[in-house]
């Protein structure tokens, strides 16, 4: 039996603000390591300039997971994602928008509200979550293999069950996938990943908002640098030596610094969800697909026998449907 899962959980206040608090002062150290960067080293091409910050985060990030863990705390990657965001915004309202034109001054806040809001919403969003209840034959068929791996059991029976026989015959594409995240504990239909900073898992019920809350915010970074392009002139470079160099100038380079390495990594990640759409194919079935028959070809030997050796098969590949009927019969 599959049925849809209630998610409502009772909040624990105290440890959600705890985790919040803790957030914070993780985004207030971020800035401030990017902040570094141009305070000594304002005079450096930006190149030189975005190596350095890159790795000074990787290295703030480092430490400050050692400290979380020494100190047993924890904090929220939805919450840091919001007070990054809240950062920019500040940064933005207090130096970069009195250079701003209207339109981008008014572009740049709307996009700003939307992002917030499409955070709540993906944050309050079911990505397609399922209940399973498996039959007394599934739970014998489980019971009998506890030297498979854990995650690979719930696969398995999961997949084995009536219900997803018939959606699986029915659908030539593969769209009706339920998978198990390891995060969350639960069943997801068309599940991709879970994506920390959005604190929830992405499925196909909030596939399409992950999708345009992502290009948002790659929209939302490349208005941000084109207002910082019009705040150029703001302050006067003076004769280019290092004190004259207002502080808000720095902040303000700071910010571009951090928006630009935003931007690199979430194009790559916005290219990689396009190639998994144009391939008909989820994030957690292209890294784990030897736990799913669908995606597997077994490799013939030259006497028909079939070999230990197995290869990733394309979904849109016409034998998928076929590899897996004959991976439930074998259940049967």
């Amino acid at each position: 039996m599959v049925e849809l899962l209630d998610r409502k959980k009772s909040a624990n206040w105290p440890e959600l603000i705890g985790r919040c608090v803790v957030s914070f002062i993780l985004v207030l150290l971020t800035q401030f390591s990017q902040f570094l960067v141009p305070q000594f080293f304002f005079d450096l091409p930006v190149f030189i300039q975005l190596l350095l910050s890159a790795l000074l985060l990787l290295a703030v990030v480092g430490a400050v997971g050692w400290c979380r863990r020494l100190l047993r705390v924890r904090a929220s990657a939805p919450a840091f994602v919001f007070f990054s965001v809240l950062f920019v915004w500040v940064v933005y309202i207090a130096i970069v928008r009195r250079a701003a034109t209207h339109l981008m001054d008014l572009l740049f806040n709307g996009q700003i509200i939307l992002l917030i809001f499409g955070l709540y919403r993906m944050l309050s969003s079911d990505p397609g979550l399922v209940s399973y209840s498996p039959s007394p034959s599934d739970l014998v068929a489980q019971s009998s293999s506890s030297e498979i791996d854990t995650y690979h059991q719930e696969t398995e029976v999961l997949m084995s069950s009536p219900y997803l026989r018939r959606s699986t015959e029915a659908d030539t594409e593969l769209g009706d996938r339920v998978r198990c995240c390891q995060i969350c504990k639960a069943y997801v239909k068309g599940f991709d990943h879970h994506c920390p900073a959005f604190g929830n898992c992405i499925g196909h019920k909030n596939y399409l908002l992950f999708m345009v809350l992502l290009i948002g915010f790659l929209w939302t970074e490349a208005t941000y640098l084109v207002c910082l392009s019009q705040s150029q002139s703001v302050v006067p470079d003076g004769d280019g030596t290092r004190l004259e160099i207002s502080l808000s100038r720095k902040v303000a380079s700071s910010t571009m610094l951090f928006s630009i390495l935003q931007l690199v990594w979430q194009v790559v990640f916005l290219l990689w969800h396009m190639y998994c759409i144009c391939f008909n194919i989820r994030t957690d079935e292209w890294i784990h697909w030897k736990r799913y028959p669908e995606f597997q070809i077994f490799i013939q030997s030259s006497h028909g026998e079939r070999s230990s050796e197995v290869r990733f098969k394309n979904p849109y590949d016409k034998g998928v449907l076929q590899n897996l009927k004959e991976f439930m019969a074998s259940k049967r």
